[in-house]
């Protein structure tokens, strides 16, 4: 059934690409609403959402391999837009008449995109006989287009670099518009949804937040709900916004399992109980974790030893407050997205640590996620039309499993300590140097090495503090951020003089690919 909430959706068909969750942001960004579907389900979901347009997503495949993925003939028989990208261009050629080869020039990483005519997707963005940059990569290469279409774009090593059948509005680029290598290519994406499909771009948090608060007054009734919070920007969105729509029916626990940074407790349990009074329970349960978490030293073994306990002492908790019929968690759109394994490829092996699968049949209880359709800037946005305070918002991303996989091998509740001490100073000079805001993702590391040094008149034998800061549009990419050496050798010396455990700290400066951003 279509969802009345919805009405104006943008259907992505995901082909396994690890920039997938990029076109769905770029979509969003220009007010429209987007949802990704895997193409195994593609069929389905179209039927169901009715989409006003679709979008073909990349894609490790290719077309010429033996049951490569295809989108269904629906969506180019129902007379709704269609735009290809990468693969997705490729496969709408093979699939209405043209040709895809291998063995041809390769492209990956930045080309140059000559604009041979103008097209409506061009429209105000790029005019015939220019030249502008994008992003490349791809192995394939289409040698022939589909009946209707032209040549509106071509490359050195694609002569179809774009294309287009202004007549069906259907699209192919070979390039990818989603990711800020393509400088316009925002705009591009926003072209083909308000342009040429005709919506009106009405997504916004405003709006949101009110069919939100409906949603979970009719989901939830006259139930109770208790909320597990992080100490994070999600959880504790979701539960203001659970708070608003059934008051005093809202049960928050805070598990403080002994890895999170420092004063991240007390400033969660103020907030919730002091600013917002909305009854909370605060156990502390770090013992229990970090005597299940010494001598684990494989990351994964750590998230799911984590993740468990996390189940068994909030189970616990939960009763002593008298049950519950729901549970809300924080879960977001990234979150459902990467815990389904689309297609086997490479967005499936770099993500493997959201667990959006459901809870323990024997807890009883059903699942408000009143987040899952929105991406982490939306939450920040939906965090300030609740009235959250702006400190709070703006806090870099942490892991659930916290300072755990921040201590690369086995964990000790001293070197938890050395870490969250060190991690504390280096926030703190950020801030004082005015560049918290500047920077996506700040924080220390406590490496598994240990090194001889000399301070004062005496030797030590002690260990390496890694500091790493990136930026980041969107949290799929990340460059690390240029301090200048002023400020790093400022840092590094409060560390050293001040967190005794540390004698060395050193700069991160690996820039990341689409993936994860976590140190494991």
């Amino acid at each position: 059934m279509k969802n009345p909430a919805h009405p104006d959706t943008v259907l992505i068909i995901d082909f396994g690409s690890q920039v997938t969750q990029l076109i769905a942001r770029r979509v969003r960004e220009a007010g429209v609403y987007s949802e990704i579907v895997p193409f195994q389900k593609a069929e389905e979901a179209f039927r169901r959402i009715e989409p006003k347009a679709v979008i073909l997503s990349g894609s490790p495949h290719s077309t010429v391999d033996i049951g490569s993925p295809r989108a269904p003939d629906t969506v180019f028989s129902a007379g709704v837009p269609v735009l290809g990208i990468c693969y997705g261009e490729q496969t709408m050629s093979a699939q209405l008449g043209g040709k895809v080869e291998v063995g041809h020039h390769r492209e990956f990483g930045r080309a140059f995109l000559d604009i041979e005519d103008d097209s409506a997707l061009f429209d105000g963005i790029w005019a015939k006989g220019t030249r502008h940059q994008v992003w490349m990569s791809h192995g394939d290469k289409i040698t022939a287009i589909p009946p209707g279409f032209r040549v509106i774009g071509t490359s050195a090593g694609a002569p179809f670099a774009a294309i287009a059948d202004e007549g069906r509005k259907f699209y192919g680029v070979q390039f990818h518009p989603e990711v800020v290598h393509t400088p316009d290519g925002a705009k591009l994406l926003r072209n083909f949804v308000r342009n040429i499909a005709g919506l009106t771009g009405d997504w916004t948090m405003a709006a949101y937040k009110d069919q939100a608060i409906a949603a979970i007054r009719a989901q939830v009734g006259d139930g109770r709900v208790i909320c597990g919070l992080s100490g994070g920007v999600d959880s504790s969105v979701a539960a203001v916004l659970i708070h608003e729509a059934i008051g005093e029916r809202l049960t928050c626990i805070l598990v403080d399992h002994g890895l999170m940074r420092k004063n991240e407790a007390a400033e969660v349990v103020e907030m919730f109980r002091g600013h917002y009074n909305i009854p909370l329970v605060h156990v502390d349960a770090s013992d229990r974790f970090i005597g299940a978490l010494e001598g684990l030293s494989d990351p994964e073994v750590k998230r799911k030893t984590i993740g468990k306990l996390f189940i068994d002492v909030f189970e616990e908790e939960a009763k002593k407050v008298g049950g519950a019929d729901f549970l809300a968690q924080g879960t977001l759109y990234p979150d459902v997205i990467e815990s389904v394994s689309f297609t086997g490829g490479p967005s499936v092996t770099i993500k493997s640590h959201h667990n959006v699968g459901g809870l323990p049949e024997r807890m009883n209880m059903k699942l408000v996620e009143p987040l899952r359709e929105l991406f982490k800037d939306e939450v920040r946005s939906l965090g300030r039309e609740l009235g959250l305070p702006e400190h709070f918002i703006g806090r870099h991303p942490f892991p659930g499993p916290g300072l755990a996989i921040r201590v690369p091998g086995a964990i000790s509740r001293d070197k938890l300590d050395i870490l969250r001490q060190a991690d504390a100073i280096y926030l703190d000079e950020i801030r004082k140097a005015g560049l918290y805001d500047a920077i996506w993702q700040a924080f220390a590391v406590l490496l598994p090495v240990q090194t001889v040094g000399v301070m004062g008149d005496g030797r030590t034998y002690d260990s390496v503090c890694a500091l790493r800061a990136v930026t980041s549009v969107d949290g799929m990419t990340a460059d690390f951020f240029h301090f200048d050496m002023a400020f790093l050798g400022a840092a590094a010396t409060r560390i050293i003089n001040e967190v005794k455990g540390i004698n060395r700290v050193v700069y991160d400066v690996t820039s990341k690919p689409p993936g994860t951003i976590e140190w494991e």
